[in-house]
């Protein structure tokens, strides 16, 4: 009988798990020996160079921009092109990693030893390390996967899954033998969105003081209205005579306390105004102002300096014009 197509989906992934979880199991010496040729290659100025074809050539190129994105230097070489001018992108201190499943893919193994001729250390990345690519190699990290997705066990599924996790697992463990940080990511991202919520912080994307509702504890109800008016906000913040952070006052607080005292606009602010309300520093990076507007659910943020002194507000209708959300 024929399986639904959703029970076929889930056989699939369910196959891909079983893969991923051989994989994990069969970590080793030889992959903590790759994370040291690596981290050697790049202390001395080297890359890491990730060829293959055919499907692993596709995972490899996102394994070279993984790598290079977290502060390992790494490119893909394509082994066609390589035997046509491209291994003058190798140089002596780089590490060649070459990725093959069958480990017996020709248009790979004629590239290689012309470039281990150039004084390269080859790591292979394979299913057996009997394979003519394993034999070859400096260091043979295996992946053995127990079957393929495809039915006929032949389409490159898990392996290539396999692959691409092992590649992931390589660049984070170099991430944090290597120290990298999100400061350091952030210098690699300039730009799109992750880029400003790492380089970013709070101070640049707030509304200044004179796009600031602010008021004196004894403002009444209708003078912060008025003042949350004048600027366009949709709150206003409440400070003493140093400008030093003591409460706020929102649309919400408003419209709250309209429904309880049909005379609010009279009410003195420092009675009906949130205190100690959640700030962030004006040094505090987009990302984590981003956790705490999402966590606390408000639309108005105030910023503060180290001596609570308002600097600003975050207003959440200000984040996609900066293209933060």
């Amino acid at each position: 009988m024929k399986k639904s197509i959703l029970e076929r989906a889930r056989e699939v992934i369910d196959t891909e798990i079983e893969g991923l979880a051989a994989v994990r199991d069969e970590l080793g010496g030889s992959f903590e020996r790759l994370v040291e040729l690596c981290a050697a290659a790049i202390s001395r100025q080297g890359k890491l160079v990730i060829t293959g074809i055919g499907k692993s050539g596709y995972i490899g190129k996102k394994i070279a921009a993984t790598l290079s994105s977290v502060g390992s230097p790494a490119i893909f070489m394509h082994p066609v092109e390589a035997r046509h001018g491209d291994l003058g992108m190798i140089q002596k201190h780089d590490l060649l990693i070459a990725l093959s499943y069958s480990g017996e893919t020709e248009e790979l193994l004629v590239v290689l030893n012309p470039a281990k001729r150039l004084g390269v250390q080859l790591v292979a990345i394979t299913g057996s390390a009997r394979s003519t690519l394993g034999k070859m190699s400096d260091l043979v990290v295996e992946m053995p996967v127990p079957r393929e997705a495809c039915p006929f066990n032949l389409a490159p599924t898990t392996t290539t899954t396999a692959l691409l996790a092992l590649g992931d697992a390589l660049a984070m463990v170099l991430l944090d033998e290597q120290g990298f940080t999100k400061s350091d990511y952030g210098r690699l991202h300039p730009g799109g969105a992750i880029g400003r919520m790492v380089t970013m912080c709070a101070a640049d994307i707030m509304r200044d003081l004179d796009h600031t509702a602010r008021v004196g504890v004894e403002a009444t109800v209708r003078e912060a209205i008025l003042e949350m008016s004048r600027v366009r906000s949709g709150s206003a913040v409440v400070v003493n005579a140093d400008n030093e952070l003591l409460g706020i006052f929102t649309d919400g607080d408003f419209r709250r306390c309209a429904e309880k005292n049909d005379q609010v606009l009279s009410l003195r602010i420092g009675d009906v105004m949130t205190p100690d309300p959640v700030c962030a520093c004006e040094d505090q990076l987009v990302a984590e102002v981003l956790k705490i507007v999402e966590k606390r659910r408000i639309d108005d943020l105030v910023v503060v300096d180290s001596g609570r002194r308002v600097r600003g507000v975050i207003d959440i209708q200000d984040l996609p014009g900066l293209k933060i959300m």
